[in-house]
């Protein structure tokens, strides 16, 4: 199938599939006589499982190696394991550092009166050198 129809029936789009061609995490398909490239159904499940990876925070290179395990029949499902649970440590760790900036967000809109005045808090934080 094309690149369009293969876009289609993963859900990723043509362009990240050149992207992940590039970079190696799906083997360049052959080409037809036209040019075209031609995807086999594997190539389809390979970018599914590409994009469900990413839906779940998974970076390129952790990626690559769980795409390295899904293909390892001998694989241990422990470090599958691990790497699914240091992800989601990573994610908790940048979603307590956004509830950060939320709460940090929220107290200076608190503290500005939104007023005529052209004093503000907020301003004035975004003004102050970095820590």
């Amino acid at each position: 199938m094309n690149i369009g129809t293969a876009s289609k029936a993963s859900g990723v789009s043509q362009r990240m599939i050149r992207h992940y061609e590039k970079i190696g995490l799906i083997p360049a398909p052959p080409r037809r006589d036209s040019g075209y490239r031609d995807y086999a159904p594997a190539d389809i499940a390979r970018l599914r499982f590409i994009a469900n990876a990413r839906d779940l925070g998974f970076p390129i290179e952790e990626i690559g190696r769980l795409l390295s395990l899904w293909s390892d029949t001998e694989r241990a499902s422990a470090e599958v394991k691990a790497l699914a649970l240091a992800r989601a440590e990573e994610l908790h760790r940048k979603a307590e550092a956004l509830e950060a900036m939320r709460a940090s967000l929220l107290d200076l809109a608190e503290r500005c009166h939104g007023n005529d005045r052209p004093d503000c808090p907020i301003i004035e934080r975004l003004a102050t050198p970095s820590r």
